[in-house]
């Protein structure tokens, strides 16, 4: 018995222990307010943002806040989550209160930012009350991401302004702060529902030590990732469940389609309009194709694709891939850990030059948000100079973080000028704004197919990819020749015309089917496609 009351003891301590050694301030129920945010930041800006903002809340109401952070994964199934919550909150709401019958018909209208106005008078209705609502999904703020993902949260509805039209405007809603756009890309909501919080770009991380034992220079270029000597030695994260890893590979599209949009251009300078559009039309195409030819043989190097963006450099660092394509502030994380950690400059990071934009990770208010007007305390704080100082500074100087060096770039121009702040800066040469010649963002080229690029990526390189991997080891081998090539870089199932037509109305459809149709198809054509040309490179050797 006296063995038994021991056990029972010790096991009432291991219990006992993680709340006894909280910190006084997370303890629940112990703050006049709770903030319920959910995003896909890390630990580091999550712990960075609390602490700051919970003195920040105190010194200016007099009120103590806790956070409540709910972490479920990436932008996708952030958005995939917050999809579902609206429905349920939509129809008990449809239902209950209004006393309407569900259908179909209400749960794929009320959402629909494109509804069109000859749509069924049900349907019209669902959506109109759904935007005069409240409904929410018990959560305040969506935090970190990628701009389509709010965009396509606003156009939803599931995000709401921030602030009322005979409001006054908070100093970041000038150009001189936040530009409203900038090379290309949207940094904030026209309608004030999001806005960009902290900047991002993409680039590659590589192994030195990896490198030299495979013989490769470091690399500088997204191209120089399709180098077969990288073979299973690219860490890529699934586009489908990482919003920035689509991102950065659109930003290869952008960067080869604007190189054929010159060549091409430049030998139609003298032909009239009509023929000067022609081309450009023409060289949008080639360069979508060209692009992802890239992205397909950068995919068939890949040894994976991991469902989270920030393996990407952990894998790398640790020399299980000599390279990967991550987030900026990913890669220069990880080396800045692995120096502090060992004092080893083994992992580097760079941004392809002309490759890369810098585009926004936005914040936004949720609709029917349980504590609005602490989450717009938040919003302002967040965007105000005190909290744009924890993105940039080093930890423990004044103003800077407290524990984490977060090396993400302010998204406010004056961060950048502000007198002695470039002293305490963990990244002072970085300056987005300064930049001569950026890559300049041209939305109307892919904008409008981010999620049919994501899709492809899909068919064409994740599902298909044990038979891409083994007919890019037989074509590599035979030398890369011309026919094999040709075959292997076959993009007519999924040229701009296929994108822009059948493969978006697919991905549009109300009936699931449809998309899941299309996959299987194209899934099978390219693992065919693959076949033929391992088969092509070995006939050849």
């Amino acid at each position: 018995m006296l063995r038994n009351a021991i056990l029972l003891v010790l096991l009432a301590v291991v219990l006992a222990l993680p709340f006894a050694l909280r910190p006084k301030g997370e303890a629940a129920g112990r703050a006049d307010d709770t903030l319920v945010i959910i995003s896909p930041h890390n630990e580091a800006i999550r712990h960075e943002f609390e602490i700051a903002f919970r003195r920040h809340h105190e010194a200016s109401t007099g009120r103590t806040v806790r956070i409540d952070w709910r972490l479920i994964g990436g932008t996708s199934e952030i958005t995939r989550y917050l999809e579902g919550e609206y429905i349920a909150a939509f129809r008990n709401l449809w239902t209950g209160r209004l006393g309407r019958r569900w259908s179909a018909t209400v749960q794929s209208a009320f959402a629909d930012g494109r509804l069109p106005v000859d749509a069924p008078a049900e349907a019209r209705e669902a959506r109109e009350a759904f935007l005069a609502s409240d409904v929410g999904c018990g959560i305040d703020l969506f935090f970190g991401g990628g701009t389509y993902d709010f965009v396509s949260q606003a156009r939803a509805g599931r995000i709401v302004p921030m602030y009322g039209l005979d409001e006054p405007r908070p100093d970041w809603m000038g150009e001189d702060v936040v530009p409203m756009r900038h090379a290309g890309d949207d940094f904030r909501d026209p309608q004030g529902r999001w806005v960009g919080a902290v900047l991002s770009s993409f680039g590659i991380v590589f192994n030195r030590d990896a490198l030299a034992r495979l013989g490769l220079p470091e690399p500088v270029r997204w191209s120089d990732l399709a180098d077969p000597r990288y073979f299973r030695q690219v860490a890529l994260a699934d586009p489908t469940k990482s919003g920035s890893m689509n991102k950065a590979f659109e930003n290869v599209l952008q960067q080869r389609i604007h190189e054929v949009v010159r060549e091409r251009m430049a030998a139609a300078r003298f032909a009239g309009e009509e023929a000067r559009a022609a081309a450009e039309q023409a060289a949008v195409a080639e360069g979508w194709a060209e692009g992802l030819r890239l992205l397909q043989l950068i995919s068939a190097n890949a040894r994976y694709f991991t469902d989270s963006a920030q393996k990407v450099p952990i894998d790398v660092a640790s020399g299980n891939c000599a390279a990967g394509m991550c987030i900026d502030f990913y890669g220069r994380q990880q080396v800045e850990a692995l120096l502090r950690r060992a004092g080893s400059e083994r992992v580097a990071y760079r941004s392809p030059p002309g490759g890369t934009v810098f585009s926004v990770d936005p914040i936004a208010i949720l609709r029917g948000a349980p504590n609005p007007a602490v989450a717009r305390g938040f919003v302002e704080f967040v965007m105000s100079p005190e909290g744009q100082r924890l993105w940039n500074q080093r930890p423990g100087t004044e103003g800077g973080p407290e524990r984490f060096a977060l090396r993400r770039l302010p998204v406010r121009k004056d961060a950048y000028t502000e007198p002695g702040v470039a002293g305490r800066r963990t990244d002072p040469e970085e300056n987005p704004y300064a930049i001569e010649d950026p890559l300049v963002y041209r939305p109307e080229w892919t904008a409008a197919l981010f999620g049919e690029l994501r899709f492809i990526m899909r068919v064409m390189c994740l599902d298909a990819h044990s038979e891409l991997a083994e007919a890019w080891r037989e074509v590599a081998a035979a030398g890369m020749p011309t026919e094999a090539m040709a075959v292997l870089g076959d993009m007519s199932a999924v040229d701009y015309a296929a994108a822009s037509g059948p493969i978006k109305q697919a991905l549009r459809s109300r009936d699931k089917v449809d998309e899941l149709r299309l996959a299987r198809e194209l899934g099978l054509h390219f693992r065919a496609q693959y076949t033929r040309a391992a088969a092509l490179a070995r006939e050849g050797r």
